[in-house]
């Protein structure tokens, strides 16, 4: 197993290290945080390839970090002699892997006596010169000549790798793109070759040339005939048509894989998107040790992608499994404590969040936690109508302004337990400010069992007091001038106006919060939207 990946310089990554969890690796962060990239990275380190071509062919200026890039020509504009930006990716595996004494060694950044992978792009040594020439030029622009750059890829143990080693079997799969112009990605076509032994390989090679062959000297004659007839006035050669026999016709570009006797590329995104991970997943683990599964829950609906989670769950069998995702039904229900989260380059893992909350979000998939990871700052409300006067004294603070503009993400726990929420902030050390009803207990009743998650300045609680009533609605209406309010919220006159706003708290949040109503508001409200300013 991966216990280690280290990334040096290679597209948003400057430096950055990751410890994986032995089974799976829930991945999760903004757009562009780089959690694609993490997936490229490890997948490069581990075969040498990106989409189906050699990273020495496959070279490109925007590999290298644009900071490291920007850096290294502001200092060379500057006078300096920088050394050139390069890129370093290692995979550290775990010391009593099996089958991979081979790649044991020290040659690593860290001289971990340990078996792995190291990939390092530099520049190459033999065009120094040129390298150095297109460097001295005043007007050579801000980009890298990687024609120039070399790719070292080695074990541990400073050998050389050619090809990918035995036993890193990888399955990537990106359900995000689904077509290609060949109908099938590079990575599915390549899962799907797998299931070929070498026999029938060379079986089917033998007589897809047969085919072209016959195409050739049959199917073709006569119009070779007609063309040799009329191209007598044009050559002295005869000229006709012929099927490619090259390498580069391969039966591999022409065989596709078909759904229920439909074309692959002719299925629904929902089914390709499904069959691509299946297949990953389904391969024996022998051929198999990692699993690579971006976003499996695109062009999906609900029912499909949770018997797909299920489907993912029931296959990782003993692999090492990274996937991406944006959906909080994959999040909750392959479990909080399998989550890594990636910002500015850095990641971090929740794998010690206690067992029960894991459990319990796991019962609630449908609840949507990745709110919550990926919140700057959160605040963690009761229901919709504490919702609505939150973000509407809010925006009277800050000039009109959502808290959302501002990073501030308004959450409804919909009936999470505030301490499930609370447990979660924590572990992803968020600042986060919780407002609850006192239901007519002393604030410290509800903060006391709350306090091992609590930090002040960080996360706190919000409690009305509780001689102002019990709930949000009678509170509002202490502080606010109660005629007024009747007449904006056309109470009747045979009902008073807590009892009404109690029975209707929904429709008065809304009504309040898209009028032009002056209010004054609780002072534990104010309190949260300070806290949070």
């Amino acid at each position: 197993m991966i216990n280690r990946v280290i990334i040096h310089g290679y597209r948003i990554f400057r430096a950055f290290e990751f410890c994986p969890n032995p089974g799976t690796n829930i991945v999760v962060g903004d757009n562009d945080s780089g959690k694609s990239t993490l997936l490229e990275a490890i997948a490069l380190a581990l075969s040498g390839r990106v989409n189906g071509r050699w990273a020495q062919d496959a070279l490109d200026p925007y590999w290298f970090n644009a900071h490291h890039v920007g850096e290294f020509f502001a200092a060379l504009k500057a006078g300096s002699a920088p050394s050139p930006p390069e890129v370093m990716i290692e995979v550290y595996f775990s010391p009593d892997a099996v089958g991979l004494h081979d790649l044991r060694g020290i040659h690593n950044s860290r001289r971990d006596d340990v078996p792995g992978i190291s990939m390092r792009i530099t520049p190459a040594k033999e065009y120094q010169q040129e390298i150095t020439e297109y460097f001295a030029n005043p007007d050579c622009p801000d980009i890298l000549p990687t024609e120039w750059f070399e790719v070292d890829w080695r074990a541990f143990s400073d050998e050389r790798l050619t090809r990918r080693p035995k036993g890193l079997g990888i399955a990537h799969i990106d359900s995000r793109t689904i077509r290609s112009s060949a109908g099938v990605d590079y990575h599915t076509r390549e899962i799907l070759s797998s299931f070929i032994e070498p026999g029938e390989r060379a079986a089917i090679a033998v007589a897809h040339r047969a085919a072209r062959h016959a195409i050739s000297t049959d199917t073709l004659a006569p119009v070779n005939e007609r063309i040799a007839e009329h191209g007598k006035a044009l050559h002295d050669q005869p000229i006709g048509l012929h099927m490619d026999q090259s390498a580069g016709a391969s039966w591999e570009t022409s065989v596709v894989p078909q759904v229920a006797d439909v074309p692959f590329a002719m299925a629904g995104q929902g089914q390709q998107a499904a069959i691509k991970v299946v297949l990953a997943m389904d391969r024996a683990s022998t051929t198999t040790s990692f699993a690579l599964i971006e976003e499996p829950e695109n062009h999906l609906s609900h029912t499909s992608l949770t018997k797909l989670v299920a489907r993912i769950e029931t296959l990782a069998g003993d692999r090492q499994v990274f996937l991406t995702t944006h959906s909080s039904f994959v999040l909750n229900r392959l479990g909080l404590d399998k989550l890594v989260l990636i910002s500015g380059g850095r990641c971090a893992s929740f794998n010690d969040l206690p067992a029960d909350t894991v459990s319990y979000f796991k019962r609630l998939s449908g609840y949507d936690s990745m709110r919550l990871v990926l919140a700057r700052k959160a605040v963690l409300v009761e229901g919709p109508s504490d919702e609505m006067i939150f973000e509407r004294a809010f925006r009277d603070r800050h000039n009109g302004r959502r808290p959302m503009e501002l990073g501030v993400d308004v959450i409804s726990m919909a009936g999470v337990s505030l301490k499930r929420g609370l447990q979660l902030c924590a572990a992803l050390g968020r600042q986060a400010a919780a407002i609850r009803d006192n239901d007519g207990q002393d604030p410290a009743h509800w903060t006391t069992p709350l306090q091992p998650w609590l930090q002040d300045g960080v996360r706190q609680v919000f409690i009305g007091d509780n001689a102002a009533g019990k709930t949000l609605e009678p509170q509002f209406v202490a502080v606010n001038d109660e005629t007024a309010l009747r007449s904006l919220l056309n109470i009747p006159d045979d009902e008073g106006t807590t009892e009404w706003m109690g029975k209707h708290k929904t429709e008065w949040a809304l009504t309040f919060n898209e009028s032009s109503f002056e209010a004054t508001y609780p002072p534990y409200l104010i309190d949260a939207v300070t806290f949070v300013s």
